[in-house]
């Protein structure tokens, strides 16, 4: 096999970013954060709301997967996922998690975290009733993140709930819905030349945000 270390060594790329001040980012992260989703919404980027999440197990081993965010407001950040997967399972244990955002185009980064609950059984049942209809049989035929026979047995099961639900109006199964991370610091990162970036980090204090900079 090729050695590439030498190529990667020599990857790079020259941010030429705007800049991001502690004067004038706003106060509230959750509105910087409002901001600058707009502004990637706005251009166009493919699954603006894809992120890392980081969770850990009991004993303290990471694991990171890419999920989607389906909502945000000053309670937390959302997604939904079957509780009995394995970051179901790692955040019941160990209910904190981060979150990463990258937004290449704009040259933005932000991170995220702090402690995670779930969402309200109403609130998984609105998403979960909004979802194309196959994606509805999708999460109740699958176990998430358990070992199966092969990809026939899922199709089989597909099939199975297919036929029982031909219009997809099956209910959200009681093992599948929402956590909300509930933030305890956010960092919001710009690319700069030079690899001098901009890191601007916020963190709880009872009910106020402390805003710092954090050398790149």
């Amino acid at each position: 096999m090729a050695d590439n270390t030498a190529d990667l060594a020599r990857l790079r790329v020259d941010y030429s970013g705007l800049d991001l001040d502690e004067n004038t980012v706003h106060s509230d992260p959750f509105e910087q954060f409002r901001l600058w989703f707009d502004q990637v919404l706005a251009s166009g980027l493919k699954e603006p709301n894809a992120m890392a999440l980081a969770t850990a197990g009991p004993d303290g081993a990471p694991s990171c997967r890419m999920v989607l965010l389906k909502a945000f407001d000053a309670r937390g950040f959302v997604f939904f996922t079957n509780y009995g997967s394995s970051k179901g399972r790692e955040i019941e244990t160990n209910p904190r998690a981060a979150l990463a955002f990258y937004w290449a185009e704009l040259e933005r980064q932000v991170r995220v975290s702090g402690s995670v609950t779930r969402v309200t059984p109403a609130e998984s049942d609105e998403y979960f009733a909004v979802r194309p209809p196959l994606a509805r049989i999708g999460a109740a035929a699958s176990p998430q993140s358990r070992v199966i026979p092969g990809r026939a047995w899922l199709e089989q099961a597909v099939g199975t709930l297919q036929g029982l639900h031909p219009e997809g109006d099956i209910p959200r199964p009681v093992e599948w819905g929402g956590y909300r991370v509930q933030p305890a610091s956010f960092e919001f990162w710009q690319g700069r030349r030079n690899r001098l970036h901009d890191r601007i980090l916020y963190t709880r204090t009872d009910e106020m945000w402390k805003i710092a900079r954090l050398s790149p």
